[in-house]
């Protein structure tokens, strides 16, 4: 059995990793598992699994360095391909931008003269390690190559194995969320009873149908004012899997960097439920109906005006 599970939000400050690492810690119980911090940028998920890192691996990539002006024609399809705006086109000389770059490789295979000169770029290191009976990997971002985020979280998610892959996400939905959650088996989007998390769940909810994911719904702090985050998840038909009551121990607990299901043994219970409702839905994943996935990003097409009396 090879599951992935993506714990992802609209957001920072839900849960998520409160989530992820307890979840993993009693998963760990009963079946191989590792835990994935996809959160490149900022990991903390090592603060309360404590692993002892065994070996670490430094991540190179190919970027384009130069462009070799005997081969460039000034066709300007590099410029045409390039996402990031990384590529101009001045005094006939494609200039290139490093600090915009991606890595995506996109310029080298538009160019129909191979004129792109790459070069190896350390991206970051990947550590890998073990906390009990968890497989641990984390990986951290060379500084200044906020650019190269996907590049980095791809690359962790190589160390995807047999067992129950449980994948930190990075807060909100940019690239490096796309590339986390990307072709997982389920994603479940943390979030709270509150303005700002309901807003962002939409935002996540989007994204998820966007990428063919059907998510499922964790309601941390839940017990505050959950009614408008229900009528929410009722009108979209999204599945809420689990609620973490809004209790001044799990903060307490989680503000000593500890883990609740070993602090408290109630609670050990509860992630326990929560396992085993998370494993069948994934095992039986879901993806949005077409009509759904079809709104998604659909521009909305305002009636035109007209000035003319």
């Amino acid at each position: 059995m090879k599951l992935k599970i993506a714990i992802s939000s609209g957001k920072g400050g839900t849960g998520k990793t409160f989530v992820a690492t307890n979840l993993a810690k009693v998963l760990s119980k009963n079946y191989k598992t590792r835990y994935i911090d996809c959160d490149v940028e900022e990991p903390n998920g090592y603060l309360f699994l404590k692993p002892e890192v065994i070996q670490e691996k430094g991540i190179k990539v190919l970027a384009p360095s130069f462009v070799d002006e005997n081969k460039c024609i000034g066709c300007r399809k590099c410029i045409e391909a390039c996402r990031f705006s990384a590529l101009a086109f001045v005094k006939n000389k494609v200039l290139i931008f490093k600090e915009l770059c991606h890595a995506c490789g996109a310029c080298k295979i538009a160019c129909p003269e191979n004129a792109f000169v790459e070069e190896e770029k350390d991206i970051g290191v990947i550590k890998e390690g073990r906390a009990g009976n968890i497989d641990f990997y984390y990986a951290i971002l060379e500084i200044s190559e906020g650019t190269k985020t996907p590049r980095l979280v791809k690359k962790l998610k190589e160390y995807i194995d047999e067992g129950i892959n449980i994948l930190d996400s990075p807060p909100g939905t940019t690239c490096p969320v796309v590339e986390t959650v990307k072709n997982v088996d389920l994603c479940i989007l943390v979030t709270d009873p509150t303005p700002f998390g309901i807003n962002d769940l939409k935002l996540a909810l989007q994204m998820s149908r966007s990428l063919s994911l059907e998510p499922v719904v964790l309601v941390n702090r839940a017990g505050i004012d959950d009614k408008q985050l229900k009528d929410y998840c009722t009108k979209e038909n999204l599945e809420i899997i689990g609620e973490i009551p809004d209790d001044l121990e799990i903060a307490k607990v989680y503000s000593q960097g500890e883990l609740v299901v070993e602090r408290i043994p109630h609670y050990e219970n509860v992630f326990k439920n929560l396992a085993l409702k998370i494993i069948e839905r994934a095992k039986n994943k879901k993806t949005p109906q077409k009509a759904e996935r079809k709104e998604i990003g659909k521009p909305v097409l305002e009636k035109k005006v007209s000035f003319k009396k």
